[in-house]
């Protein structure tokens, strides 16, 4: 009997262990706090929270992704019953916009629709080189997510441009 319980000694030890181990973790939770509280954040969630912010939005948008196939959440498109009740403009309203003179439209967008995969190259190039603060990665992942939106309200001169040189790269492009 003595030799058995020699032998187990270990074990009950490494199970006393993990018990402490256990109500020490318990015993760092703490309760919830009531709302206007100053909240206390644990060291591990302050943690988490500076190395995200470190992160490019590149690497924001990755781990967003990851996130969402980890912990299987799904993209619930937004509903019109999400909107606010005043959202719908009344006959009225309608009325006196159709009254008013057509304004001429100064801002337009470039779109980049789709591109020749024999080109990618010279497209990521020319992305990176007229993106604004745009860099290698950036711009390949811009140029496989096509179709998007290039440049927003610009002036129609400037759309026209950067539509000729995209096209000359492989692109085709619209401006709206």
């Amino acid at each position: 009997m003595l030799i058995k319980s020699v032998r187990l000694m270990p074990v009950v030890r490494s199970l006393v262990q993990k018990r402490a181990l256990t109500a020490q973790s318990q015993a760092e939770v703490k309760p919830p706090q009531m709302d206007g509280e100053n909240k206390e954040y644990t060291a591990k969630i302050v943690n988490l929270v500076e190395e995200i912010s470190k992160l490019n939005l590149i690497e924001v948008s990755d781990l967003n992704d990851l996130l969402r196939k980890k912990l299987n959440i799904k993209d619930v498109p937004m509903s019109f019953a999400a909107m606010p009740a005043g959202a719908t403009a009344t006959q009225a309203e309608e009325e006196v916009e159709e009254a008013l003179p057509k304004a001429t439209k100064s801002s337009f967008r470039l779109k980049l629709v789709k591109f020749d995969d024999a080109k990618k190259v010279a497209l990521i190039k020319e992305i990176k080189a007229l993106g604004e603060n745009m860099n290698l990665v950036q711009a390949k992942k811009f140029v496989e997510s096509l179709p998007q939106v290039f440049r927003d309200n610009i002036p129609k001169d400037e759309a026209e441009k950067l539509k000729e040189q995209f096209e000359k790269a492989g692109a085709t492009c619209e401006i709206e």
